[in-house]
């Protein structure tokens, strides 16, 4: 299998043809352990982090040609296959699961087998399921002396194992700004400047927790060299900056804010046993809006482990008085060193990826590496000096279907500014503006890199799960075929999330009360058809060009009409033809195909349409209606 290359801007294959990668996320319950079942709303062994297995994460081995065949039919050529930290190294400092190592290679070749490509997610919410996402080990908040077990009662941390059912919806990015996450964050990537005083193992936080996750991703690489449809390594998902840059800690930290709210000083004292009254947030059709206030912690418990201190307190960010009253003592501790002003992009992520990228190109010289910045910055800092060969991978959402879990046609969210959108126009509009800002980010470093969608998507249990008792997915559907139309119009590559191969009704993903997967054995009723358990398969099934020999300028699908067009313009003379997928779901009785010159040729059974342009014309349309 030909690797795939950058051009530029452009991603292409070894003939020069650009190329538009499309696939999913595989999958959404590869966040928690596969034994024993670690899903989220599961209490019991929950702290026994260290006697865990992510073997069958996505899926069992006999499970995989089924799987790997229908995201093959459904059109989904490209991967996005999440790996964690503590999949690898959860036993302890060191210590690498073998066996999940083997299972993992086995999975990706089978996915080789089915023409798949793929890159390597290690995959990380607000840090860890010890504080309320998936990503690191536990044993890394041991490290630095946080106990995971006091995080509920401090509020360093809503997990839903802790919390309990009924989950709050949406509240687990939150902690983003909560006290666990925000100090392993900002340790991760600034230990060394803003923890001077602390030692593990005689090293920075930052330089031991680089160096451990770094080492975890090299052995996964290790144990993929020589696949050669694996392609290339994220650095990250959704990094974090914790607390850098951070202007007020008088203020609630992270991106969302929900539920109780401590501001980033409340949290620090939370944890260091002084209750705080905090506000409580709600989320309705017009935002954020405080509801009440609460009492944390009346009962003084520690989040750090006996004989640990808080760290920030030790760093001199904050202390206590005689007289038992908390002061600020550095308000711009996270927001300047040596007097200039830090960024967090470029002062610490970007390091990080440069050294990221040589670790994973000394196993494997040819991968590519895909950049993610903080989703708030909506920047991306990257220049002459650092690594080529490098994707920026943003993710992007509707950001009111997915925190409302509500479809509106007349009404969204700015996933940018936070801003109101009224209308059908002024939502598409937005919405290609929103996809538009991140390929400029990415046009403004080096002489432009390419662009990949990470991950966007819908849930499925819109209005309470109404979809599951009428079995009717349209909303869903014209939710998902929105966020397509924006992607189309930014002749953007992409991997939706996700593919959840365990996903049920009750609890979709397994993790955290989400429910984005495509696919569902609660709707499947024939395992016999490739399509039965998928949900809005109209939407997410589309066709797109595979591979352009030229330059892509316009592409479209109308749903409801079933229009595809597609146009682009040649300029070198190229022998490979332009390709493009065509899938049956949408033209069962055939299609009529218009090509505004040259010829064609169209395999149904494959879905495949190979068009050869006349050279002799600059400008090439290809335009598909239903027969």
């Amino acid at each position: 299998m030909a690797r795939i290359q950058v051009d530029g801007r452009n991603l292409v294959d070894d003939q020069g043809r650009r190329l538009m990668l499309r696939g999913v996320n595989l999958g959404g319950s590869s966040k928690v352990p596969g034994h024993p079942n670690g899903a989220t709303h599961i209490q019991e062994g929950f702290f026994k982090h260290r006697q865990v297995s992510f073997i069958d994460r996505p899926f069992p081995l006999e499970q995989a040609d089924e799987h790997f065949s229908r995201l093959r039919a459904w059109g989904f050529h490209f991967l996005r296959l999440l790996v964690t930290w503590e999949a690898i190294e959860h036993a302890g400092p060191g210590i690498y699961d073998d066996d999940y190592l083997a299972y993992l290679r086995e999975i990706a070749s089978r996915a080789g087998e089915f023409g798949l490509r793929l890159f390597i997610d290690p995959h990380q919410d607000v840090w860890s399921r010890f504080s309320g996402g998936d990503g690191a080990p536990g044993w890394t908040f041991e490290a630095v002396g946080l106990d995971i077990k006091s995080f509920e009662p401090t509020g360093a941390a809503t997990c839903h194992q802790t919390h309990g059912d009924p989950f709050p919806r949406m509240i687990w990015p939150t902690n983003s700004g909560k006290l666990a996450a925000a100090t392993m964050f900002t340790l991760f990537f600034g230990g060394g400047v803003f923890a001077p005083r602390m030692r593990i193992d005689g090293d920075p936080a930052d330089e031991y927790l680089q160096r451990h996750y770094i080492n975890s991703v090299v052995k996964a690489a290790e144990a993929l060299s020589g696949l050669d449809n694996v392609v290339g390594y994220d650095t990250m998902n959704e990094p974090l900056s914790g607390y850098i840059g951070m202007h007020n800690l008088n203020q609630a930290g992270g991106t969302v804010h929900l539920g109780p709210t401590p501001t980033a000083l409340q949290g620090m004292l939370l944890g260091a046993g002084l209750p705080q009254e905090v506000p409580v947030i709600g989320i309705g059709l017009l935002g954020e809006r405080v509801t009440r206030s609460e009492t944390i912690n009346r009962d003084g418990r520690s989040a750090w482990l006996p004989g640990k201190n808080c760290i920030w307190r030790e760093n001199g960010v904050w202390d206590q008085g005689a007289g038992g009253d908390a002061k600020l003592l550095r308000p711009e501790h996270f927001t300047r060193v040596d007097g200039k002003q830090v960024d967090f992009d470029h002062d610490f992520y970007r390091p990080f990826a440069n050294r990221f990228a040589r670790a994973i190109r000394a196993v494997d010289p040819d991968a590519l590496i895909f950049l993610e910045s903080e989703q708030r910055h909506g920047s991306l800092s990257w220049g002459s000096d650092d690594a080529r060969n490098v994707v920026y991978a943003p993710h992007w959402y509707d950001g009111f279907t997915l925190y409302l879990k509500s479809f509106k046609r007349f009404l969204a969210v700015d996933h940018d500014s936070g801003k109101i959108l009224i209308g059908p126009k002024r939502i598409k509009r937005s919405f290609h503006e929103q996809l538009e800002r991140r390929v400029r980010a990415a046009a403004n470093t080096l002489e432009g890199i390419p662009v990949l969608l990470g991950e966007f998507g819908i849930p499925f249990d819109l209005d309470h799960g109404r979809g599951f008792r009428t079995g009717d997915f349209s909303a869903q559907a014209d939710a998902l075929d929105r966020s397509f139309q924006a992607i189309e119009s930014n002749l953007l590559s992409c991997t939706l999330w996700n593919y959840t191969a365990d996903n049920d009704n009750e609890r979709g993903d397994q993790w955290n009360g989400e429910d984005l997967s495509l696919f569902s054995r609660d709707q499947q009723r024939d395992p016999l058809d490739t399509n039965s358990g998928g949900r809005a398969l109209e939407a997410a099934i589309r066709p797109y060009p595979l591979c352009t020999a030229g330059e892509p300028l316009r592409l479209s699908f109308d749903m409801k009409r079933r229009i595809f067009r597609f146009s682009f313009r040649s300029t070198t003379a190229m022998a490979a033809p332009t390709e493009i997928y065509i899938p049956t779901l949408h033209y069962p009785q055939g299609c009529r195909i218009q090509v505004s010159d040259g010829s064609y040729v169209f395999d149904p059974s494959g879905c495949r349409l190979q068009y050869w342009h006349d050279p002799k014309n600059e400008a090439h349309t290809v335009i598909v209606q239903p027969r």
